[in-house]
């Protein structure tokens, strides 16, 4: 039989049904990713068909992950999850590289990542507090920004469109390469704290503060935010099949369904770099690395497992808050990306974008110039016009074009030009809030339980008197704020992808090897398809890992670096341990 960690579950408070798992693993399932990544995958793939097939791909991957993870769920119902379930099947070292890389990457570069998402979406609606920045304005002879400049300071422009600059400080120029790299991996010319980071450690403090109160008040939250995001997915999908959805747009998408894919930026980059490899193999390869995007999107699912000692009847309903949250939200992603293709081209037309945003501009100002002479007949008029000609502009930058990657506003822009930005910042808000919650909430889980295996720092193996690991909610949110300074949010989501893809494949592999280790162990759920399905996930994501070590070399290989550092840690944690 599998063993429980000593003390996992003891003290935790077992609040969490069904439909709360189900909201959990949708929940934070479902951040900002369904509403922009499209754009980068559609400037990756070119057309529609592959826009499809790479959603597709990752939605089936993700589902039979869900069901691998499923009978060790059932098999292991302990706090920690995953950790537990790697450290079952192989041994401790590689439980702790798992905790290791979830509170270095996985999951505090979740949290990190979606919290700026909330605020950048929030500059939307104030600007001054947003995540944009005019860099043009720090002067090289200017080391450091006064606190709290004027708005002055910032120029017209960041006056009415960017971000508060809290501090700066230009010509930093920071590098850090590997040898075999010919680009750095990370590099920094400019540090700048804007109101936006601001608001993002804001929103992390007061999430770790309410999921220190109490499973309780965190569940409350999560099931508010995952009913209210789902459902403003649900009336984006049916205003973008329904409302918006246009022929022009049909005709240009389904006239050339698989196309655009050897015309496209990334696969011209990549013929240049591996001239020896067939077309249809660096097609294939630049499909794979599009799926970066599409995976993230779809990625915190497993986080579930982390809650085990917390849910009433484990061994029913975390299998099942498995299935039916992945699929769920697997369901809305595809719904969601076929309303985009129904609605908006894949590739879009910047020229006419442009004299079509020209246009709207122009009228807008003359409806204004008509409202202040009061002659309110022509400013509705001319009001008519630049709603038309913004709506036209939304729909002529397609997909790949977008504005600042925002394909969810463009569906609303064609619905209502001035207010569809806002409505749809409303909508991302809320739900990469409730994200950030649900990864909050579940990542401390992990790092209490391998304290209490003495393989993380001993204060945050103790619950509170309200039965959550208080500390280790403190230390995942202290070490998230500092990587909310450290990068944007694409570096952050390509980090955690593959680094998240190395321990998705061993842990279905893990279920191999306790079938064959521990025959005799009660497993309530057995994964759907066994052998073949599980065998053809490990198989899909490893063959998504190595093309992501060759397509996107500047971030998985420091990922990968960052899960074997843990190796010479495990060790010497081991000896202080014993000392």
């Amino acid at each position: 039989m599998a063993s429980q960690p000593s003390g996992s579950s003891h003290g935790f408070q077992q609040r969490l049904g069904l439909f709360d798992g189900t909201m959990l693993v949708a929940g934070t399932m479902i951040g900002s990713g369904i509403f922009i990544t499209s754009q980068d995958i559609a400037n990756d793939v070119g057309a529609a068909g592959w826009l499809m097939v790479v959603w597709a791909l990752s939605g089936v991957m993700t589902l039979l992950g869900a069901m691998s993870y499923a009978e060790l769920a059932g098999m292991m119902p302990h706090a920690g999850g995953q950790y537990v379930y790697l450290k079952e099947s192989y041994s401790p070292l590689w439980g702790f590289l798992y905790g290791w890389t979830c509170f270095l990457v996985i999951q505090t570069g979740s949290i990190a990542a979606v919290a700026v998402a909330f605020a950048k979406f929030l500059g939307v609606l104030v600007p001054m507090i947003g995540t944009q920045v005019q860099l043009e304005v720090l002067q090289p002879a200017r080391d450091v920004a006064a606190l709290f400049p004027s708005l002055a300071d910032l120029g017209t422009d960041a006056l009415h469109q960017k971000a508060i600059i809290v501090f700066a400080a230009t010509n930093v120029n920071w590098q850090f390469s590997l040898p075999f790299m010919a680009e750095p991996f990370f590099e920094m010319k400019h540090f700048v704290v804007t109101a936006g980071q601001i608001v993002a450690v804001g929103v992390i403090v007061f999430l770790t503060w309410l999921n220190c109160r109490g499973v309780q008040e965190g569940k409350i939250v999560q099931n508010v935010m995952g009913v209210t995001k789902t459902l403003a997915l649900i009336g984006l999908i049916l205003v973008g099949l329904f409302v918006v959805a246009s022929a022009a747009a049909r005709t240009a998408n389904y006239g050339d369904l698989w196309g655009g894919l050897m015309g496209t930026e990334s696969t011209l980059k990549m013929q240049k770099s591996l001239p020896a490899f067939n077309l249809t193999v660096i097609g294939l390869m630049v499909v794979g690395g599009a799926m970066v995007g599409s995976l993230f999107s779809m990625d915190a699912w497993n986080n579930i497992t982390f809650t085990a000692g917390e849910f009433k009847n484990p061994k029913r309903n975390l299998p099942l808050s498995l299935f039916f949250g992945t699929s769920m939200v697997i369901v809305l992603y595809l719904a969601a990306n076929y309303a985009f293709i129904e609605s908006l081209p894949v590739q879009g037309d910047p020229s006419k974008a442009l004299e079509k945003e020209r246009l709207a501009d122009a009228e807008y100002l003359k409806a204004e110039e008509y409202a202040k002479a009061n002659n309110a007949a022509a400013a509705q008029e001319a009001l008519k016009k630049a709603d038309q000609a913004a709506s036209e502009a939304a729909y002529h930058r397609g997909i790949n074009g977008a504005k600042d990657g925002r394909v969810g506003t463009a569906i609303l822009e064609l619905l209502s030009p001035r207010y569809g930005a806002y409505a749809m910042a409303v909508a991302i808000m809320i739900s990469t809030f409730g994200c950030v919650n649900g990864m909050i909430l579940m990542g401390a889980r992990l790092y209490y339980v391998m304290a209490v295996d003495n393989l993380f720092f001993r204060a945050v193996g103790r619950l509170n008197r309200r039965g959550v690991p208080a500390v280790g909610l403190i230390f995942q949110s202290a070490w998230s704020i500092l990587l909310v300074f450290s990068g944007t949010y694409n570096e952050l989501l390509d980090y955690v992808i593959f680094a998240v893809l190395v321990f998705y494949v061993l842990t279905v592999i893990g279920l191999f090897i306790l079938r064959r280790t521990q025959p005799q162990a009660e497993r309530p759920y057995r994964a759907f398809g066994y052998p073949v399905l599980p065998a053809f996930y490990v198989s899909m994501c490893a063959l998504v890992m190595v093309n992501l070590l060759i397509v996107k070399p500047k971030f998985t290989w420091p990922g990968l670096i960052i899960v074997l550092s843990g190796i010479p840690i495990y060790f010497l944690w081991r000896l202080l341990q014993r000392k």
